[in-house]
């Protein structure tokens, strides 16, 4: 979530990234940093660990006088928090300054590639960046050409800004994929770049959004646009309205649509200083126990409502692959009256995007009652469930406005998923080799969400076709069952379709009695070691006339001529194949609701937060 600010004009630029980075400090605080440009030409770098109060205190009587730089706010990904791993980064010989927001996913092979010449001075992937455009800028190419090409070689999903130290004034900025947004600020002589638009509305309210592969060359008498080819673009600069909803809604129609498409982010977030690439391993602060005390643990309970209880169905999931405990799912509101069997050995999980859920609240009552060690999983820092637990996993999504949950789910199966890598590892039956391919699959859900959300065109096309049906069917079978779930509460919560999830082995047990021609069923149907039943479902659904859209893994065609609509997938690890596959079916629901009149926002008899029983 590291925050981004640049300037280019007549002012004097290191008090305007300064207040920029305050703005901005929400979205990371482990170290901070400004690059200016200076005349000579050269470049002044300062960087600190620790809040953006250091960083002024460090430059304070100090700044330079220059007329453009960049700064930037951290939230660790690759490399600990440390003044060497700080932002802006240089090559060794400062032809350009780089700040960045994103993983870049093949570091390590760029890094090779460079060869032993290349002399690295940080642990993070943001270097092999500055590496690359400076290499570009030593054999001629221009700043534009130089951090284009430079793309070229990368994968992965990030933003960032380039600042060539030959050219004082310029700044170069990308975006590639859809994790790490970047907003243009136009000005009179002057123009800005942030990650974040209420970093620019004090200076103006005219700006314009990078999208995925778009680059802006931007210097004090105008900004160009071109696309990763290279190719002319021509972009609407919007006026904003000041006023609070509309800065934290945005561009967006709805709350929801802007949550939505913030999961990229949202997901990078909560991997960002978790997910270590060097050694690929797991690291999760607050957690109540040692090997010690893990190694004590006989079973867990993951308790949760609504959507967080679907995420927990995955949970136990992962706390069984990776963990090897024993784990069962509870409903929060049923959990403390059956009289649960619970002891000291017993790990409660509660996850509860407020953490003021009056249920889940309760059942974590009854586990200390019990003696039970207790770790939840919150988006809201001082919640009263941070404050039962023993230790606290946080989303970092940010606020979420819209009633329905969207990137508090995607974010809490990548917490539950980290959770279990760790206990796995402390218990001592995670295999080293399982959890090095699990972060590196885990780092590749950024950019693997942001595709997913390049499917918004295709499924609006299927909910205008299937937005007048009065009932649906959601299928799904292993980690794809509490995703069906999810699908239907969605469609149910936004559009009042009647909706049912069921695992896709239980169809013939009941609810292939409901199937026609009128009953349109959503069938996530992925290659893993579940897809031949699953499309066998799908026969017996099609032999009785019902309506199927399929959810598929990448570049599977099998089931074409099958269906009557077919949705793919962007590649993925099939463990963490629920961030991904939810994607489309929020979308789905999203879209059928807008088609149906419904309100989006705020449904109907619902509240986002149940404070009572």
């Amino acid at each position: 979530m590291c925050g981004i600010i640049a300037y280019t004009g007549a002012r004097p630029a290191g008090p305007i990234l300064l207040d920029g980075l305050r703005h901005l400090e929400y979205r990371g605080y482990d170290s901070s940093g400004i690059a200016l440009a200076l005349e000579g030409p050269e470049l002044y770098v300062e960087r600190v660990t620790g809040k953006i109060a250091g960083l002024v205190r460090r430059v304070e009587g100090r700044l330079p006088e220059a007329t453009a730089g960049v700064g930037h706010t951290r939230w660790a990904t690759h490399g600990e928090p440390s003044e060497r791993n700080a932002h802006p980064l240089t090559d060794p010989e400062r032809r350009v300054a780089i700040v960045h927001n994103g993983i870049v996913e093949n570091h390590e092979e760029l890094r090779a590639s460079l060869g032993d010449g290349a002399c690295f001075s940080s642990d993070t992937d943001t270097e092999v960046l500055a590496h690359l455009v400076a290499r570009e800028l030593a054999q001629g190419a221009d700043a534009l050409e130089a951090v284009r090409l430079a793309l070229g070689r990368t994968s992965g999903a990030f933003s960032l800004v380039a600042m060539p130290r030959d050219e004082p004034g310029r700044l170069i900025a990308a975006r590639v994929g859809h994790a790490g947004g970047v907003v243009v600020g136009h000005g009179e002589g002057e123009h800005l770049l942030a990650s974040d638009l209420g970093a620019l509305l004090p200076h103006t309210r005219r700006v314009a959004f990078l999208e995925p592969g778009e680059l802006a060359d931007v210097r004090p008498e105008g900004v160009r646009y071109v696309d990763a080819g290279g190719a002319e673009l021509t972009k609407a600069v919007e006026e904003q309205s000041v006023g609070a909803v509309a800065l934290v809604k945005g561009r967006h129609r709805h709350f929801l649509a802007k949550e939505l498409h913030e999961q990229p982010d949202a997901v990078l977030d909560v991997l960002r200083g978790r997910y270590l690439s060097d050694p690929p391993r797991v690291e999760l602060a607050g957690i109540p126990f040692d090997e010690e005390g893990a190694r004590a643990l006989r079973r867990v309970v993951l308790v949760g409502m609504g959507t967080s209880l679907l995420a927990c169905s995955v949970g136990r999931h992962y706390i069984e692959r990776f963990a090897r405990l024993p784990a069962e799912v509870d409903n929060a509101s049923e959990f403390r009256y059956r009289r649960p069997v619970l002891d000291p050995q017993t790990l409660v999980i509660s996850v509860s995007q407020s953490g003021e859920t009056a249920d889940t609240l309760a059942a974590m009552e009854e586990a200390r009652a019990a003696g039970c060690p207790q770790i939840t999983v919150c988006n809201t820092p001082g919640a009263q469930a941070t404050r039962v637990a023993d230790g606290t996993v946080y989303l970092r999504a940010g606020p979420e406005i819209s009633v329905a949950s969207t990137k508090c789910l995607t974010t809490s199966i990548a917490a539950l998923h980290a959770i279990a890598l760790h206990l796995g590892r402390l218990t001592g039956q995670l295999e080293p080799e399982l959890e090095a391919q699990q972060v590196r699959a885990a780092l590749h859900l950024p950019a693997a969400v942001g595709e997913a959300l390049e499917l918004e065109a295709q499924v609006a096309g299927i909910a205008e076709r299937y937005a007048r049906y009065q009932n649906f069917l959601f299928l799904g079978r292993g980690l794809s069952y509490p995703m069906a779930m999810e699908g239907a509460l969605k469609l149910k919560e936004l559009s009042y379709i009647h909706a049912e999830g069921y695992p896709a082995g239980e169809m013939k047990h009941g609810p292939i009695a409901l199937v026609d021609e009128s009953v349109p069923t959503v069938a996530i149907a992925l290659r893993d070691e579940v897809f031949e039943k699953m499309r066998s479902n799908i026969e017996q659904l099609r032999a009785r006339r019902g309506p199927v859209i399929a959810i598929v893994s990448a570049g599977d065609r099998s089931l074409d001529g099958h269906v009557e609509e077919c949705i793919e997938l962007p590649a993925v690890d099939p463990l963490l194949s629920p961030v991904v596959s939810v994607v489309p079916m929020q979308l789905l629901a999203y879209h059928i609701a807008l088609e149906r009149g419904a309100d989006v926002d705020q449904p109907r008899n619902l509240a986002k937060t149940v404070t009572v029983e």
